[in-house]
């Protein structure tokens, strides 16, 4: 750590207030003054970030201030998911990649795929002081590829369990979570319907939103993983609220869109039919459109779920009722390059947009592109977030 060094003083020059009253000078000339002091300030500033860089850069310490951390967990150990991550290694951007998983796992997907690539073990992320690849070795045995089991189940709750914990205390900047069995997971004790519950659990926060994106499309989901039968009572005119307006602050501060425009789609067939055909659209979703509408926000809907799609260039994103009404026509579209974001978090985590994939591990088939594309999309938002601060950019 650098303790002290003169690249440290970046402070701002006394006041014009001291200066005129000490020297006697007229208010004019103590503008002009005071102008020209804060002129060569900022560039004096920017000189003084730049060498504090060089700085770090000679005591090996920039590394771990400048270096992109983003954690990987291997999600079920059996299922597709060691392969696809040894196929993507040598494809992905610059940055320290920390894997959260079983070291005879990534070895065997390794032999598997005859991928030729170094991974250095580690116990803790801070041990990444430049780019590369590296392992936090746990739950460290063979499992059979295609074969899941409650033991699967535990391992995958163990590196999903050590990159929240690392990331909650900002020794990464993103974590991209490779898929788990939902099955096997709760029946090795995880009480959540998936990673987007338990993340926002652990990170304390009550509202967040699944949003999955390709290049075409961008949709989020007014509810995710629960029995079609419960969807209803999960809708709500305050939940509803909640999700927009979350979900536009979300589209305005990650990914740059001004006043994004929102489809909001009905929950029955052709919306409801002004209430023939039930009535949560007449009492729920509209009312909660309109008073947002009311606020400002750039909305559109009620609309019927089986057309709206065919507008998709008319808007920035969808919000859908549930989850295979908002998924189908998007991984129908681009299913091998979709991504699942979760919004909300206090942190970047990303995901490929499919499952575990066990009917085909470990017979070397699998495509890697969505998980490629969702370390991209991480990539992205933690360089535009250092962006803001020139000694992480």
């Amino acid at each position: 750590m650098v303790t002290s060094s003169p690249h440290l003083n970046v402070g701002l020059p006394a006041s014009s207030w001291d200066k005129s009253h000490s020297t006697g000078v007229t208010s004019a000339q103590s503008r002009r003054r005071s102008s020209n002091e804060d002129n060569y300030s900022l560039k004096q500033n920017l000189k003084n970030i730049k060498s504090l860089s060089s700085h770090l850069l000679k005591d090996g310490l920039s590394r771990d201030l400048l270096v992109k951390k983003i954690g990987i967990t291997l999600g079920d150990p059996t299922g597709i998911s060691p392969e696809i991550l040894v196929k993507s290694l040598k494809k992905l951007p610059k940055a320290a990649y920390i894997i959260y998983g079983s070291k005879t796992v990534v070895e065997a997907a390794k032999d598997l795929t005859e991928e030729k690539v170094e991974l250095k073990e580690i116990l803790f992320p801070t041990e990444a002081r430049k780019e590369g690849f590296y392992l936090i070795n746990m739950y460290d045995k063979h499992f059979e590829p295609g074969k899941p089991s409650v033991e699967s189940g535990k391992a995958s709750i163990a590196y999903l369990g050590a990159a929240t914990n690392d990331i909650l205390k900002k020794q990464l900047d993103a974590i991209v979570t490779l898929p788990i069995s939902k099955k096997y997971t709760m029946e090795a004790g995880f009480q959540f319907a998936g990673h987007t519950d338990y993340l926002a659990y652990k990170a304390k926060v009550f509202d967040h939103i699944m949003m999955l994106l390709c290049k075409e499309l961008k949709v989020a989901l007014m509810t995710t993983h629960i029995p079609l039968k419960d969807v209803p009572s999960k809708i709500t005119f305050t939940g509803i609220r909640l999700k927009i307006k979350l979900l536009v602050k979300e589209l305005e501060e990650k990914f740059g869109i001004k006043n994004p425009k929102i489809a909001v789609l009905g929950l029955n067939p052709h919306a409801g039919d002004g209430g023939n055909i039930g009535t949560e659209e007449v009492n729920i979703i509209q009312p909660a459109v309109d008073s947002l509408k009311e606020e400002g926000l750039n909305i559109e809907g009620v609309l019927s779920a089986d057309t709206a799609f065919n507008r998709r260039k008319d808007f920035d994103a969808y919000l859908a009722m549930y989850h295979d009404q908002g998924l189908i026509p998007l991984k129908l579209l681009c299913f091998k390059q979709a991504v699942n974001i979760t919004l909300g978090l206090p942190f970047i985590r990303t995901s490929p947009d499919h499952g575990t994939g066990f009917d085909i591990a470990g017979k070397g088939i699998a495509n890697p592109s969505s998980f490629i594309e969702a370390v991209k999309l991480a990539y992205k938002l933690i360089k535009e977030d250092r962006i803001k601060n020139p000694l992480l950019s």
